[in-house]
């Protein structure tokens, strides 16, 4: 199925052609049927010769319906514009035409009307003037009268040329389906119409309100009257909503994909204003208005603008809507009834502009951003960012980027040599600066690195060859220097346990000393003593020697036995012998008696 708007000035025919090619009224209210005068969207579907199903948007005409129109033509692929030939090109013809170059619609075909009551040629000759000046390249033409039926059927053969050339949608993208009615039925509930233009809903899924984020399930699909388990874009569906009132969900409303879309109030976006087409006559940067209306998919909302160059702007919206990079919008000025300019969204998470001269700067890089591939955008994000997921980029409209680093994470490749440098440089002063401690603790390379998780943190820590222990980064392969006070104290001690191997001083020893916890850890790293147990420290070796004095005593022997033998007290010989049992010297035996082992375990 593909979906077509009408477009056109008021009573030049768009329903009268509808209804001839469908045989179903799109007029749905009594009034709009009463008074000859469509007010709001209609809707009809019919099956074109050759089988392809095409569904019709039709839309107001009359310049007070002006935002009913673009709800109709915001989300659709291609439009049917009609021109009579008895009046030829009218005021809301300029605005619509305005309207469908602003928001990047180039799917067109001309109806040139009443060819019964005038020669249709000039008419259809001043229509594609002004559609080519407004860049819409070839456009396939017809002439037909709703009167007689002349030219219906080469109507109905253009509209399969047109339908064959629209480009097919995605039925795996993310749903996001753009409202453009909501009503209840008696006994169903909820149901809500739009236009997919990609993905696929199905029944019983659930979806995201973007207005308020509310998560609802799928009870029922409809699409072209006919009820569906699955629907594909692009289609007009009809949603029967399960978890959701009929008043907290209307036109300009959104149905998302759950967790993947985010919801924007701030945009920065690059303004399309180009000669004789859209936005004519708009004027430079100092003549756009500071409080326009954005038109998007089927929703209008007032925005407030700051112009930060002559062809970007950053946008400031009353409520939020699920926005991605790449989104075609337009910017109207309701007071004056005109088109101001069609925007490309390039940024849906922009950076704050508190320094002086940061909007120009912005402007100078939302330039090099526009009309540049998604990669490109991409990591340009990315580089602003520094880090985001995938699932972050995806939710922006952008590929992935980057580099992974763990945690779901990517960064920008300059971010992460910079990161490289910094953390070398980082390790290296703080050893400097802590000489008593072996490296710097990850959350604080985390917090000075501002990264986003301790696991970068070790990833980098990787990356840039410096081992992770006990919590720090460390400097592998530098010899630790103690600070003199240290040094001394090791040194007293040193020459002590030369004297008398195993007579570990004790704690009031130690505090004597002035050997702390952290300078007693910084002498073992440093290789100047091995750490028994808390409290126990013997010099390096310590261990083979007290094997070696062992292995002389007749096996097994007993602790006191031991204790003996190495001329120490109970304190040092019972944690000195558990080290022994674990690096596997000695052997415990039931009766708690000991012996060497003569081969390892």
């Amino acid at each position: 199925m593909q979906v077509i708007a009408t477009a056109g000035h008021v009573d030049h025919g768009k329903s009268t052609l509808v209804r001839l090619l469908t045989g179903m009224e799109p007029d749905r209210w009594e009034q709009e049927r009463r008074r000859g005068l469509t007010i709001d969207l209609g809707f009809a579907w019919t099956t074109l010769p050759g089988g392809p199903e095409v569904a019709f948007v039709d839309v107001p005409g009359h310049e007070r319906f002006v935002p009913n129109m673009l709800a109709g033509v915001g989300p659709v692929p291609a439009v049917l514009f009609v021109v009579a030939a008895d009046e030829g090109w009218m005021p809301q013809s300029t605005e619509h035409l305005e309207a469908l170059d602003a928001l990047g619609v180039r799917h067109v075909l001309l109806a040139v009307t009443r060819c019964d009551l005038a020669d249709p040629e000039p008419a259809r000759r001043q229509a594609l003037a002004r559609m080519a000046a407004a860049g819409l390249g070839p456009v396939g033409s017809v002439t037909v009268s709703g009167r007689t039926g002349e030219g219906l059927d080469r109507l109905r053969a253009a509209l399969v040329r047109l339908v064959g050339a629209l480009p097919p949608a995605d039925p795996d993208a993310d749903v996001r389906l753009w409202v453009d009615r909501s009503f209840s039925i008696v006994g169903a509930g909820t149901v809500v119409t739009g236009t997919l233009t990609a993905g696929t809903l199905r029944a019983e899924a659930e979806l995201r309100l973007a207005s308020t984020g509310t998560v609802m399930r799928v009870r029922r699909l409809q699409t072209l009257g006919r009820e569906s388990p699955e629907v594909r874009a692009v289609a007009r569906v009809a949603v029967n909503l399960r978890g959701v009132e009929q008043h907290a969900v209307g036109r300009g409303d959104a149905l998302l994909t759950p967790g993947r879309w985010l919801t924007t109030s701030e945009v920065d976006v690059a303004l399309r204003r180009g000669d004789g087409g859209a936005t004519a006559g708009a004027g430079e940067r100092g003549d756009l208005p500071r409080e326009l209306v954005l038109h998007v998919g089927s929703a209008s909302v007032a925005a407030r603008v700051r112009p930060l160059g002559a062809d970007s702007a950053r946008l400031r919206l009353d409520r939020p809507l699920p926005l991605r990079v790449g989104d075609r919008a337009l910017l109207r000025d309701p007071g004056r009834h005109r088109i101001v300019a069609g925007v490309d969204v390039l940024d849906v998470t922009p950076p704050g502009l508190r320094r002086r001269g940061a909007a120009r700067s912005r402007a100078a890089e939302l330039a090099a951003l526009t009309d540049a591939p998604a990669r490109t955008v991409a990591e340009a994000i990315l580089l602003r960012r520094r880090f985001a997921t995938a699932d972050e980029l995806r939710s922006m409209g952008l590929p992935e980027a980057g580099e992974p680093v763990g945690d779901g994470l990517r960064v920008h490749a300059s971010v992460w040599r910079d990161l490289l440098a910094s953390v070398r440089v980082l390790v290296d002063q703080w050893r400097d600066d802590h000489p008593l401690e072996s490296g710097v603790p990850v959350e604080a390379v985390r917090q000075r690195l501002r990264l986003p998780t301790t696991g970068v943190v070790e990833r980098l820590a990787g990356a840039a060859s410096l081992p992770v222990v006990d919590g720090r980064v460390c400097v592998p392969g530098r010899p630790a220097v103690l600070p003199e006070p240290v040094e001394a104290a090791v040194a007293v001690l040193t020459a002590a346990l030369r004297d008398a191997p195993f007579a570990a001083p004790d704690a009031a020893r130690l505090a004597e000393l002035r050997l702390g916890t952290r300078e007693l850890a910084a002498a073992v790293r440093a290789g100047r003593l091995l750490k028994v147990a808390d409290g126990v420290f013997l010099l390096p070796g310590g261990d083979a020697r007290a094997r070696e004095v062992l292995a002389e005593l007749p096996q097994p022997f007993t602790l006191s036995q031991a204790r003996q033998a190495l001329g120490t007290t109970r304190r040092v010989a019972v944690p000195l012998l558990e080290l022994l049992d674990r690096r596997g010297a000695t052997e415990r035996l039931p009766d708690d008696t000991r012996r060497v082992r003569t081969t390892p375990p």
